[in-house]
């Protein structure tokens, strides 16, 4: 019984001993795995310039090629869509700059910024004609481009229309003393085919008829345009020589509608050429033209120029600025022009905000007012104090676009204010299915001019835009009818000014602005007459400085017209044709 007593106590002491262990084994067993739990939550990889990617493991950014970096989870707490995050290494990488809102004193004088081309003087152009029929014997002017002063010999001819007025003068000469009023018909007759004094004395002196006949210049220029040679026959009125006289030129402006309103007739304005650096010259604005061009809503201004030196000379590229009053003395908030993006009507700043842990950038509409020199007022939008992006605002709104935030491009999901009109595109999709395969031909010659650009190839677009020029004139306009003949008449002559002026301008950035010009008209007009082969409307947001530019492919894969292996896949798909 006493072993029993003793075997019975050691069991009981033994589950009471297990009973006080056993929790503190279980809290030992939890807290390894609590420590697994944590060690393997994942780090999620982001791009600095392009924060909507997402990655769980290291790589390159799919957009922009970049390494991704980890992830940083703090943040300010900005839940408003019109506010965009960015890391310290993005800011640094997008090399953004901003500066204050300041009040600037307006008073004196500011200019307006003007680009156009030297052009030849219409009403010094001239035409050499010959005022006798005849077969040209001898040319004392060869070639165009030679320069040649009035009164200067430039032709002798064979007529004999000529010899016979000769032959009357002598005739009219020995019978002076009966009817001397013959003989001055008989001058007068030679007068008229432009016989001076001089050779119908010597004609009388000599008592004999000249068959060859020297043919002088009236007009002192350079000659444009050779319309004969020896040999030729002439007519009486027939065009020997086109000439031009470039001691005096024009320089031509284009000018925006907004900009009209400060410059009238008299106003002085200073250009440089290109071709001619380190020099300035002036003139003064004596035609401002009436009439905007549609498709660019700009007006030429014209101003007179002497070109005594011939160091000017026509469709040379120039710069001007016009010296206009500013409009008021008083002090007003001006932010520099790099400051604003623009889209269409409206205007956007980015504005940093201050006193947050991570740098952040207010999506900002503001009204502008005049500019003045290289800054604008602004009318409402900003307050003094405030610090606007100055330098990569464009990267910032490519960063908001992407990621669904407010931005030039995505206005709605931050301000749930109405969009931007947009063009208003009829619906011609049932006309001729021939228009539309010619259109389908045309498309293709884009889809050509896309390709040069792609590979930023200025002269290959030059040769592409010519076959476009060409295809677009085998579009029969005929084939339409009503309304949509009309539209497309508009179209058609808007896509010949903007591939022209491809053809015509030897840097590739200038052509790649009317590529954009093109685009736009030719997206207008297949969607309007719809496309029989599936294309693709793609947009980069960060052409143009911000202002974004669209374009039309034949894949969804991006290749961009306007960067080319700079920035080859920079863009989106917006829509399909």
């Amino acid at each position: 019984m006493k072993n029993k007593i003793i075997f019975i106590s050691a069991l009981v002491a033994a589950f009471a001993i297990g009973y006080v262990l056993a929790p503190k084994r279980a809290s030992h067993k939890t807290q390894p795995i609590e420590h697994q739990h944590n060690s393997a939550e994942e780090t999620i990889y982001t791009c600095s310039m392009h924060p909507q990617i997402r990655r769980n493991e290291p790589g390159a950014c799919p957009i922009c090629g970049m390494d991704l970096i980890p992830l940083d989870n703090k943040n300010s707490g900005q839940d408003n869509p019109l506010v965009l995050e960015m890391t310290d290494a993005a800011v640094t990488l997008a090399n953004i700059s901003t500066t204050l809102v300041g009040a600037g004193d307006v008073a004196g004088k500011s200019g307006i910024r003007l680009t156009g081309k030297m052009q030849a003087d219409e009403s010094t152009t001239a035409s050499i004609v010959s005022h006798i029929p005849g077969r040209i014997e001898q040319l004392y002017v060869r070639f165009t481009g030679e320069h040649i002063k009035k009164g200067q010999r430039i032709a002798t001819i064979y007529s004999p229309d000529l010899i016979a007025a000769q032959r009357e003068l002598l005739e009219a000469e020995k019978i002076k003393e009966v009817t001397p009023a013959l003989l001055t018909a008989a001058k007068n007759k030679l007068k008229y085919l432009k016989i001076s004094d001089r050779q119908i004395e010597q004609i009388l002196s000599s008592g004999q008829v000249q068959e060859n006949f020297d043919i002088y210049s009236e007009y002192s220029g350079v000659v444009t345009k050779r319309n004969v040679a020896v040999s030729d026959y002439l007519k009486t009125g027939s065009i020997l020589f086109e000439i031009q006289d470039l001691s005096k030129l024009w320089a031509v402006f284009d000018v925006y509608e907004n900009q009209l309103a400060k410059l009238r007739k008299g106003s002085v304005v200073e250009f440089t050429a290109n071709a001619i650096p380190n020099k300035t010259f002036r003139a003064v604005i004596d035609f401002i033209d009436p009439l905007i061009r549609p498709d660019t809503r700009t007006a030429s201004v014209r101003a007179s120029i002497r070109n005594g030196r011939s160091e000017l000379k026509p469709e040379m590229f120039i710069t001007g600025e016009v010296k206009t009053r500013k409009p008021t003395g008083a002090s007003k908030l001006m932010v520099p022009k790099t400051a604003v993006l623009w889209t269409g009507k409206r205007s956007v700043v980015y504005v940093k905000l201050p006193e947050v842990k991570v740098p952040s950038f207010e999506f900002r509409e503001v009204e502008l007012g005049e500019m003045v020199g290289d800054k604008y007022l602004i009318v409402s939008g900003l307050s003094a104090g405030e610090e606007v992006v100055t330098k990569g605002a464009f990267v910032i709104d490519a960063s908001a676009q992407l990621n669904n935030q407010a931005s030039m491009m995505n206005r709605l999901v931050s301000l749930n204010s109405e969009a931007s009109a947009a063009p208003v595109i009829p619906d011609y999709k049932k006309s001729s299915s021939e228009f539309r395969r010619q259109l389908g031909h045309l498309a293709q010659a884009y889809l050509r001019l896309k390709v040069a650009f792609v590979r930023t190839d200025s002269e290959d677009a030059s040769h592409a835009a010519q076959a476009f020029l060409m295809e677009l004139k085998k579009v029969q306009m005929e084939l339409l009818k009503g309304d949509a003949h009309v539209y497309w008449m508009k179209k058609m002559k808007a896509l010949k000014s903007h591939a022209q002026a491809i053809v015509e301008t030897e840097d590739v950035d200038g052509q790649r602005e009317q590529f954009q010009y093109l685009s736009n008209e030719m997206i207008e007009t297949m969607k309007a007459f719809g496309s029989l082969d599936k294309l693709y409307v793609q947009h980069c947001p960060m052409a143009f400085d911000g202002q974004g530019a669209d374009w039309i492919s034949s894949e969804s894969v991006i290749k961009n017209p306007y960067y080319g292996d700079k920035m080859l896949r920079c863009g989106s798909v917006t829509d399909s044709l």
